[in-house]
């Protein structure tokens, strides 16, 4: 831990954050409780989660201003695992990514998180909104012998199946959770209408609907107003391998969100936050919350934006918020029991609408570009296939845009000095079939010279390059990178230029292609003394090393020396 981010802390700043804690605890509550449900769990894992895994990610992580919590973002990847292996592999999986993350922030992976597109960061949170509502629609209308299914096809017949069951109260009790909640954020933003909506939903119940809704403590049982004992989970290399897959996707899904909440929070207060430490923080935080029955945790965007609005100063906000909660806990868990199903309902159901981002998905649909076939695509394996699917897929495709995306940097142009310059630099409109040396050939690269990219340069240099050329000069100052691939291109015109008795000459060589092309001994191949700093050097190199003979009577006039080598007798 840096303790930098508490420095020169007064007690305006503890204020402040005393404030916004209290605020932020406050909300987090109600919401701790239904992500939990929806995920399948019990209601107080949710709070074990809010209170452990926020104050951790407050003293280690990279952002001064984060909030870490149980998110919607988890619910369909969870509820699945719960399904399929149960909650004690829950633990486990939540453990394994906690690792995941550790090791991703310790081997400094943050920034590589960041790269994933946007069309695929739209399309899994859209997907997942969807998840999150249609996971509600049975207890909005109050339906009873209800099962639990990972696939929204499943759920869906399910609900088709069990609509007779419809219980009006429920009905009538979720309404009003929802219009108390769209009520308040429209007309009283700063007041937290996901508490507003749950507490006056709950009264309605306990005064017009007593014993005629399932409640927490129907449903789940008694939520105890202690924390539980530290237990550690079996731990076997079976369910290690079981668990990878899942783990892996909770610690992308954790990665992603934690750097959005973070970059938001960046946006909001105009600091920067340390992309790799939020990482370990993370990974502190979701290793240590499984140990007490939590389940997996990220930077919550919503709870982050809400405590920069109220003025925190410091990460002190979020450790209050985690004490707020656990008090909260220790004193009113039994009032908890009482809350009716249907009042949790709407409040992950504007949940989902508000992470839905539709505005922007409708955006990059009407683009009619690869992004959207990207974000389609994403969105419709989130929905209909599973989390797991839509992260593999959306990682390839990631993979696959940023590949394409740095090969279209990529330039190949054939130069020649300007003389209209007084310095004579190089540039290609000088270029014409009357102005062209076919001796020396200048070709100017720019952009990362790596496996995307080096078929497209071969073939482009050996398309611009005289076949007669006896020297060709490589302006490599542009080229920032290379690969072992870049370099087996590069090799291949070496040698075409060596079978016909040419030279290759290079300039500006940056020091990691240089690295690679001395490990690969296409250095050495080249020959040192063929390498320049500058591109003058190299050409008045290949001026005293060309065919005098061929240049008698040439008409091409490349190079200022070109007048007065043409008149020259041989």
């Amino acid at each position: 831990m840096k303790l930098g981010r508490f420095s020169n802390y007064s007690q305006v700043k503890f204020r402040k954050d005393l404030i916004s804690g209290l605020i932020v605890g406050v909300i987090a509550i109600p919401l701790g409780m239904a992500f939990a449900i929806a995920s399948g769990v019990k209601p107080e894992y949710g709070i074990y989660t809010t209170i452990i895994a926020g104050i951790l990610v407050s003293i280690f992580g990279g952002s001064k201003f984060q909030i870490a919590g149980p998110t919607g973002a988890f619910i369909p990847i969870l509820l699945g695992i719960v399904i399929s292996y149960g909650y004690e592999n829950l633990l486990l999986a939540g453990l394994l990514a906690g690792i995941l993350l550790l090791l991703m922030g310790l081997f400094k992976l943050g920034e590589l998180i960041r790269y994933i597109p946007r069309p695929v960061t739209i399309g899994f949170t859209a997907g997942i909104a969807v998840t999150i509502f249609s996971g509600q629609i049975s207890n909005f209308l109050g339906l009873t012998g209800i099962k639990n299914h990972e696939y929204f096809i499943d759920k869906m017949k399910e609900i088709y199946l069990h609509l007779n069951t419809i219980n009006i109260y429920s009905v009538i009790v979720a309404a009003i959770g929802l219009a108390l909640i769209i009520i308040t954020n429209k007309y009283v933003p700063k007041v937290p209408g996901a508490l507003v909506g749950l507490i006056g939903s709950s009264v309605a119940a306990t005064l017009f609907f007593p014993d005629q809704l399932a409640t927490i403590g129907s449903a789940y049982g008694d939520i105890p107003n202690t924390l539980p004992s530290l237990q550690l989970p079996k731990i076997t290399w079976d369910r290690i391998e079981r668990l990878m897959g899942p783990a892996f996707v909770i610690a992308m899904l954790g990665g992603i969100e934690s750097l959005l909440s973070a970059v938001v929070a960046d946006e909001m207060t105009g600091t920067k936050h340390n992309s790799n430490r939020e990482l370990i923080g993370q990974g502190i935080a979701n290793i240590v919350t499984p140990l007490f029955g939590g389940i997996p945790a990220t930077g919550a965007i919503a709870r982050t934006a809400t405590n920069v609005k109220n003025g925190a100063a410091s990460p002190v906000s979020g450790i209050i918020q985690g004490l707020v909660v656990l008090v909260v806990l220790l004193l009113f868990a039994p009032f908890a029991s009482n809350i009716p199903l249907a009042s949790m309902a709407p409040i992950l159901m504007v949940v989902a609408w508000n992470m839905s981002e539709m505005k922007k998905f409708g955006q990059i649909l009407k683009t009619r570009t690869w992004d959207s076939i990207i974000v389609v695509i994403i969105f419709l394996l989130t929905v209909f296939v599973d989390l797991t699917t839509a992260v593999g897929a959306g990682i390839l495709l990631s993979m696959i845009i940023f590949v394409k995306k740095m090969s279209d940097l990529h330039v190949v142009a054939k130069v020649l000095p300007d003389p209209t310059d007084k310095h004579h630099k190089v540039k290609p409109h000088i270029l014409s079939k009357e102005h062209d040396c076919p001796q020396i050939n200048i070709c100017t690269i720019e952009g990362p010279l790596f496996f995307g990219s080096a078929q497209g340069f071969e073939q482009t240099l050996r398309g611009v390059v005289h076949p007669d050329a006896r020297i060709l000069i490589l302006r490599l100052g542009k080229v920032p990178y290379m690969d072992t691939t870049g370099a087996a291109n590069l090799s291949h015109i070496v040698h075409t230029m060596k079978a016909h008795e040419g030279t290759i000459l290079v300039s500006g060589l940056q020091a990691q292609p240089k690295y690679v092309l001395r490990k690969t001994g296409l250095y050495d191949e080249i020959g040192e003394n063929n390498f320049y700093d500058h591109t003058g050097d190299a050409i008045n190199y290949a001026l005293r090393h060309i065919n005098l003979n061929q240049c008698a009577g040439c008409k091409h006039f490349a190079f200022r020396e070109c007048s007065q080598l043409s008149r020259t007798e041989r």
